[in-house]
């Protein structure tokens, strides 16, 4: 069952944009931060995070907090 979208468009398009920049960051960016394997799967694991809720247009984080950054149905 899906719940209702609370996540807008331009919400929705940054979401995805940032999402797929931090899962890509370990590899298009060169630095000694990389080293940390915290750093190395944390912030790809934020940036599936990030694109998962812009697809499904829901974020629960939002839902706890009472956020909607989309037009009501």
């Amino acid at each position: 069952m899906f719940k209702t979208a609370n996540v807008g468009t331009a919400d929705r398009i940054v979401r995805l944009l940032v999402g797929i920049i931090l899962i890509a960051a370990p590899w298009l960016f060169q630095s000694p931060i990389w080293q940390n394997p915290a750093m190395l799967w944390g912030i790809p694991v934020i940036g599936i995070i990030l694109a998962a809720t812009g697809l499904v247009r829901f974020c629960p984080l939002y839902r706890l907090l009472g956020i909607r950054t989309c037009k009501a149905d």
